[in-house]
């Protein structure tokens, strides 16, 4: 009933966000004494803050639509490539001969969708040939097609590195360093000529016993039936995904609210003042944020049912304990494949030392293929969006794949 109870209040506001658009109307008008005075300007601000807070988003577009190669704008088509039940891989084509490093960015199932690392693409495809997954939503996947849980995320992975064939590097951000970091231990254990050159991993979740945070503690103190009763639910009619059990975006956004409460609070309060004093550029960036941050899609219950299990209550990983179907997850195995971990100091979903752990698990990759880099000043958003991404972070992470590449090795020896 969780769900039907959601949809039947975001009805219920239907009327009173008319009524707001209504009173935009009217105030706004070009005719109304009060249109541009501070009382209007007052009220139009009321109104827009008001509609959206409880408006129902869709999926965000890319907006990619060039970008900048030696000076030169670059014209980027947007393409799937790899179209499957639960994902679609993205490619980031650019009009250009370059011959950049392939880079596949692996996108959360956490409730957002894959445009939340918009900036983290943007940053990335000036020197790279970015490949992206994108996650579907749930609720629009019909209950008859096939369960998706961590397994399947971890074949999804290696199906498209595969797919990209050798030299592509990854990138993980937040959840899926746990099932890529596995994926590239079991094709590493197979010896797999598509194991890529270099893995990234942003502030994720590779050892939720190291600095646990409340996200991870809400994972320990509860069972893993109080979850399945609790927060799994029924996705209802009209959707075509009717019928299907899922974890519904709109809880995992209230609880990302709720930790920053104050802050989301204050953020709204500033867009209304933004507006009101008639700073566009100041409101747009506030609604370019809460535009992305409040789309939010449904997980597939039995991959969130299992993911809390394996990686925050059994911590299956970092034991050596965790099995993808019939192969034993050891990132022991990896041998070839360079490793760099990338933390927050502020993180509060992942916290210090999480993603590290991964560097210390890969005992047989080489010191001078392991590199860490804890960023100063920024939380978990920070690590992969934003001034901080973009002028702190995106340079390391580039030079290292650089480094790493096979490409660049092969040029070198050839000289």
């Amino acid at each position: 009933m969780l769900y039907q109870m959601h949809e039947f209040a975001r009805l219920a506001m239907m009327p009173w966000r008319g009524a707001a658009e209504a009173m935009r109307s009217i105030v706004g008008s070009p005719f109304n004494p009060w249109a541009g005075t501070p009382f209007g300007q007052q009220i139009l601000a009321a109104t827009e803050v008001f509609e959206r807070i409880t408006r129902k988003y869709g999926k965000p577009e890319w907006m990619l639509p060039h970008t900048i190669i030696d000076g030169a704008e670059v014209p980027v088509k947007v393409e799937t490539v790899v179209h499957r039940t639960y994902c679609n891989l993205l490619h980031f084509q650019r009009d250009t001969t370059r011959n950049d490093p392939k880079l596949l960015i692996v996108a959360p199932v956490s409730g957002h969708f894959a445009t939340l690392l918009r900036g983290t693409v943007e940053a990335m495809l000036p020197d790279h040939d970015v490949y992206i997954t994108d996650w579907i939503d749930c609720r629009l996947i019909p209950v008859q097609s096939d369960r998706f849980n961590l397994n399947d995320y971890i074949d999804y992975v290696i199906d498209f590195l595969h797919y990209l064939g050798p030299n592509t590097h990854v990138m993980a951000v937040c959840q899926p360093t746990v099932p890529v970091l596995a994926a590239v231990s079991v094709m590493s254990s197979w010896g797999d000529l598509c194991v890529p050159p270099s893995l990234t991993m942003m502030g994720g979740p590779v050892d939720t016993r190291q600095n646990p945070t409340a996200v991870n503690k809400l994972a320990e103190d509860n069972s893993y039936e109080w979850f399945e009763q609790n927060v799994i639910t029924t996705v209802p009619p009209p959707y075509p995904g009717a019928g299907r059990k899922v974890y519904p975006g709109f809880i995992q956004l209230t609880n990302f609210i709720a930790m920053n409460f104050d802050k989301h609070m204050q953020s709204f309060h500033e867009l209304f003042d933004h507006l009101v004093q008639g700073d566009e550029e100041e409101a747009d960036k506030r609604r370019d944020f809460y535009d992305e941050y409040l789309a939010v899609m449904d997980l597939p219950a039995e991959f969130y049912l299992q993911t809390i299990k394996t990686v925050f209550q059994e911590h299956a990983l970092p034991k050596g304990e965790m099995i993808h179907r019939w192969h034993p997850v050891k990132v022991s195995a990896i041998t070839r494949t360079a490793l760099l971990a990338i933390e927050g100091e502020l993180d509060d979903i992942s916290g210090v030392g999480q993603t590290k752990a991964a560097l210390d698990l890969a005992t047989n990759v080489p010191d001078d293929m392991k590199h860490y880099h804890l960023q100063k000043g920024v939380g978990h958003y920070g690590i992969f969006n934003g001034g901080r991404w973009r002028r702190d972070i995106a340079p390391v992470v580039k030079t290292f794949i650089r480094q790493h590449d096979h490409s660049n090795r092969k040029l070198a020896l050839a000289s």
